[in-house]
C-alpha cells in the first residue's frame, strides 16, 4: 500500500499546485473559487493532524483564504503528507476521531487516506467548472494526464 499511496499523494500535491498556478496565472480572486480551494487544502490540514494525533490543525474548514495563502499552505501540506506516507509502513490501523462538528467516528486509515484525494479531486471538479463559468480556463488535473507527465509522454 506504501507504493499505492506515495504515488496517490504525489499525484495529489501535483493537481493542487497545477490548479493554484492556473488561477495564480489567470489573477482569479472569485471568493468561491478560493473558499473551495480553502476547503480543499484545510481538510488536507485536518486529517493529517487527526492521523497523527496532533492538536486540531488551526484552519478554518470553510475559511476565507487568499490567493497567496492558499499557495504555501497547499505547499506545506502537500510536503507534510508526503513526508507522512514516506515515514509510515502500516496504513491498516483504525483511527477514532472527531470531526469537524465533534461527532466521535471511527475509520480506517486507508479509507481515509483514499477518501482525502477524492474529495479533492471532486473539490478540484469544482473549481474547473466554476473557472470555466467566470471566463477563465481551467486547468486539466486528471489522473492520467499526471501519469503522463511523470513518464514523459505529454509537456506539463
Amino acid at each position: 500500500m506504501k507504493k499505492y499511496f506515495l504515488k496517490l499523494y504525489q499525484y495529489n500535491y501535483w493537481a493542487n499546485k497545477r490548479v493554484l498556478s492556473a488561477l495564480t496565472s489567470q489573477n482569479v480572486s472569485d471568493e468561491k473559487i478560493l473558499s473551495i480551494m480553502g476547503h480543499v487544502v484545510a481538510a488536507q490540514y485536518l486529517w493529517l493532524h487527526r492521523i497523527q494525533g496532533l492538536p486540531p490543525a488551526e484552519v478554518k474548514l470553510w475559511g476565507t483564504y487568499n490567493l497567496p495563502q492558499l499557495v504555501s499552505m497547499a505547499e506545506e501540506i502537500g510536503t507534510r503528507w508526503l513526508q507522512f506516507v514516506e515515514s509510515t509502513d502500516n496504513f491498516d490501523r483504525e483511527l477514532t476521531y472527531h470531526n469537524y462538528t465533534n461527532d466521535p467516528y471511527i475509520n480506517n486509515v486507508e479509507n481515509i487516506m483514499i477518501h482525502l484525494v477524492n474529495h479533492s479531486s471532486y473539490h478540484r471538479a469544482q473549481i474547473a467548472l466554476l473557472l470555466r463559468q467566470n471566463g477563465f480556463e481551467p486547468i486539466n488535473t486528471d489522473f492520467i494526464t499526471y501519469d503522463r507527465v511523470i513518464t514523459g509522454q505529454w509537456k506539463d
